[in-house]
C-alpha cells in the first residue's frame, strides 16, 4: 500500500516537474516570439529611415551641386545673360489678328524727330551750297590795259620810287600806256567807290565774287561808270592818266592793284 502511495507521488511529482518545464519552455518561446516581431518591427523602421535619410542626402548633394555650379558663375558670365535676355526681350503689343506691332517710346519718338530735322537741316544746306556753288563761276581776270609793266607787285620786297626817292613797297602793277588810253574792268563785278585818293589819284573801286576786288588808280577821268553800277569784264571804266601824287614824276601808267579778302595778292597770279 504503501509503495503504491509513494509511486503515485513520484508519478505526481514527475508530471509537475514536466508541466513546470513545459511552462518554462512556452513562456520562453513565446517571449523569443515577442523579440522576434519587435525587433524586425525596429529594423524595418531603422531601413525606411535610413532609406529616407539617403533619398535626403542625395536631394541635398544635388541642391548643393547646383547651387554651387550657379556661385560659380563669374560675374561676367551673369552680365552677359542679363544682357543676352535683354536683346531677346522685345516690348510689343497685339493686335487681333495676332500681328507684332512695335511699341515707341517717347524718346524714340523724340530721337525720330530729331533725325529728321537733322537731316532735313542738312538737305537745306546741301541746296544751299549747290545753289551757291552754281551762282559762282570761275573768275577769270584780263589785263585792264593795253601796256607794259615796268613796275611789279612787291609786297615782300622793296623797289625804287623815282617820286620819293627812296625804297619802298609797291602793292600793285604799274602798267605804262599813253594818256586816255582806255582802262576796261578785269572781271565782271560791282562799282563799290569812285574817289581821288590823295597818294593815287582818281580812283575806281570794283567788287568781284569771291571775296576779290580790283583797284584802278592814276586815272585821268572816271565818268564812264558810277557808284552801284553792274559792270562786264571788258566794260571801259575810264582813262589812264597821271594823277597819282606818289607816282607823279613817272610816265603815264595805270596803278592796278587787286584784293583777295581784304589782302593784297599779285594779279599777275590771276590774270589769264
Amino acid at each position: 500500500m504503501r509503495r503504491e502511495r509513494r509511486k503515485v507521488e513520484k508519478d505526481s511529482s514527475f508530471k509537475n516537474i514536466l508541466y513546470l518545464l513545459g511552462t518554462i519552455l512556452g513562456i520562453s518561446i513565446i517571449a523569443f516570439i515577442i523579440t522576434f516581431v519587435t525587433y524586425n518591427n525596429n529594423s524595418e523602421e531603422i531601413h525606411t529611415e535610413r532609406i529616407a535619410d539617403i533619398v535626403s542626402n542625395t536631394t541635398r548633394k544635388e541642391n548643393l551641386e547646383q547651387a554651387s555650379s550657379q556661385i560659380s558663375k563669374t560675374v561676367e558670365e551673369v552680365k552677359e545673360e542679363a544682357l543676352e535676355l535683354e536683346q531677346n526681350t522685345t516690348v510689343s503689343v497685339f493686335d487681333d489678328d495676332e500681328t507684332e506691332t512695335p511699341v515707341a517710346t517717347a524718346e524714340t519718338q523724340e530721337s525720330s524727330q530729331e533725325n529728321t530735322e537733322e537731316q532735313l537741316a542738312s538737305e537745306e544746306n546741301v541746296e544751299e551750297t549747290s545753289l551757291t556753288n552754281a551762282d559762282v563761276k570761275e573768275l577769270e581776270f584780263i589785263m585792264p590795259v593795253e601796256g607794259t609793266v615796268f613796275r611789279e607787285f612787291a609786297k615782300d620786297s622793296l623797289v625804287y620810287s623815282n617820286t620819293l626817292k627812296e625804297w619802298v613797297t609797291h602793292t600793285a602793277l604799274d602798267i605804262e600806256a599813253d594818256k586816255t588810253t582806255v582802262v576796261k574792268a578785269a572781271e565782271d563785278g560791282e562799282v563799290s567807290a569812285i574817289k581821288t585818293d590823295p597818294r593815287y589819284g582818281i580812283t575806281v573801286i570794283i567788287k568781284h565774287q569771291d571775296g576779290f576786288e580790283t583797284r584802278y588808280a592814276n586815272l585821268l577821268t572816271a565818268e564812264y561808270v558810277k557808284v552801284g553800277e553792274k559792270v562786264t569784264k571788258g566794260q571801259t571804266i575810264g582813262t589812264v592818266g597821271n594823277t597819282a601824287s606818289f607816282e607823279i614824276l613817272d610816265n603815264f601808267h595805270l596803278h592796278f592793284e587787286m584784293l583777295k579778302d581784304n589782302e593784297y595778292v599779285d594779279p599777275n597770279l590771276y590774270i589769264k
